[in-house]
């Protein structure tokens, strides 16, 4: 019987699979471990481009499913040469970047970003002209002054999105939850109340090998705080603490580069 492979936070049982390699293949058979998200970014294309090239309405997938991948060439082309790039579930700054032959840091002072964290439907400059035209639409008085402040914030947000110098380096077995999960009170094992503010970054993990209350920083992420504990989170175990449940699903299981700070 063939049992759906969930892109949500992965139960304690289920084993990491192994990535498809990427390919320019207009397919992909599912392969135990599979998710959508490591499949689409494996590929270059969305989690959406292939839930609706197989008229998939949810993030269930199973073993030996012949996806279809749509052309990710023509995709990646058609997207560097757009000034714009509109936010799909599943994309990362850095994936947005890449395609575009442009570097996070660029992304994010363009854009007056001041977190790695994005959401489906949010609009991005992704050239220089882009954002200059972005910039004299809006007509802001004292240009120089409201042009520092975005690059001020970006040299902070940089910090956070790139590795640090310093810090104990471990690879380690990263899944998502959110807020209003399953079982969640909406309060971590330290008293952080994530439903207040559930932006904030934290995640859980096993206090043996990482202390609650270090700081973290988190590939992808950014500097979290180890806030929180979970029962399937044991040994090089992190879960991420994302806003919505759809981020959750799209984040799936990923095995990540993360640094404890202090």
């Amino acid at each position: 019987m063939k049992k759906p492979l969930l892109t949500l936070t992965a139960l304690a049982g289920l084993s990491l699979g192994v990535a498809a390699p990427a390919s320019a293949a207009s397919t992909h058979t599912v392969q135990s471990g599979d998710t959508l998200y490591r499949i689409a970014v494996n590929n270059n294309v969305s989690v959406n481009d292939i839930k609706q090239a197989n008229g998939l309405n949810s993030n269930m997938i199973y073993p030996n499913q012949v996806l279809k991948l749509g052309k990710a060439e023509a995709k990646s082309q058609a997207s560097t040469a757009s000034k714009t790039y509109t936010v799909k579930s599943g994309d990362t700054l850095h994936r947005i970047a890449l395609n575009h032959g442009i570097s996070v840091n660029q992304l994010m002072t363009w854009n007056g970003l001041n977190s790695d964290l994005i959401f489906p439907g949010q609009e991005f400059a992704v050239t220089g002209a882009a954002a200059a035209s972005v910039a004299n639409d809006a007509k802001t008085p004292e240009p120089k002054t409201s042009t520092s402040a975005p690059v001020t914030k970006t040299a902070s947000s940089t910090t956070q999105t790139q590795a640090p110098a310093s810090g104990q380096t471990m690879t380690v077995e990263a899944t998502a939850y959110t807020p209003y999960c399953a079982g969640c009170s909406g309060i971590t094992a330290t008293g952080i109340d994530v439903r207040s503010n559930p932006n904030q970054k934290v995640i859980a993990v096993d206090p043996s090998v990482i202390p609650l209350g270090s700081k973290v920083w988190v590939e992808g992420y950014g500097e979290a705080i180890a806030g929180d504990t979970g029962g399937a989170i044991k040994g090089n175990k992190i879960d991420i603490l994302m806003p919505t449940q759809e981020q959750a699903l799209a984040f799936g299981r990923q095995s990540i580069t993360i640094k404890v700070l202090n």
